[in-house]
């Protein structure tokens, strides 16, 4: 099977997706994460990192649960506007402590 190349907004959805995953996460380690989520250190990384802009539905939703994110929230930070970087939810309130 080959796969298209990712249109310029599912990059940029990609990377908006991975700083939330990171904010989300603050101090607790990325093993501790990926561990928790059950989805590989290297995986998180990746999706983290930008370079996973579409990973599976199934691993972002394990993500999103360990960190107390729900999918919804998710699903608002990754389709903002560039110009709106406004963190939802948890990551709201581990940013202000």
């Amino acid at each position: 099977m080959v796969r298209l190349p990712l249109t310029p907004a599912e990059v940029e959805r990609g990377q908006r997706l991975g700083a939330l995953l990171r904010r989300a996460r603050g101090a607790r380690s990325m093993l501790e994460i990926a561990l928790d989520a059950r989805v590989s250190p290297e995986t998180l990384r990746k999706i983290e990192s930008g370079r996973v802009a579409t990973p599976a539905f199934s691993t972002i939703a394990a993500i999103a649960d360990v960190l107390g994110l729900s999918l919804d929230e998710v699903w608002t930070e990754i389709s903002r506007p560039d110009g709106e970087v406004e963190p939802a939810g948890p990551a709201r309130e581990r940013l202000v402590s």
